[in-house]
């Protein structure tokens, strides 16, 4: 069994009020929730208006698994919201 961590950063340049920025990184976490059946949070940042970081964890049978699915957030994360990707950082964890 394999774990997935992931953080990502993401900027927002267009938010101007946490209103804002709330409702793009809910509909964000919700679509990747559903697509993904992975735990995804706001991780930090929060009180920052245009940079949103997100945590996201799952759990994967093989690390093959690990890394496509890794890669199919990242392009989920691009092809579904207008922020900019600015840092990935991810860990694999071995149980």
């Amino acid at each position: 069994m394999k774990i997935l961590i992931m953080r990502v950063t993401l900027r927002a340049s267009w938010v101007h009020s946490l209103k804002e920025k709330r409702m793009v990184i809910k509909s964000l976490m919700q679509r990747l929730r559903n697509k993904f059946n992975i735990s995804v949070g706001e991780v930090d940042e929060q009180d920052i208006h245009q940079t949103l970081v997100i945590g996201i964890a799952g759990v994967c049978g093989t690390s093959a698994q690990v890394h496509s699915t890794m890669e199919n957030i990242i392009n989920f994360i691009e092809e579904n919201t207008d922020a900019e990707i600015i840092k990935i950082e991810n860990e694999e964890d071995v149980f």
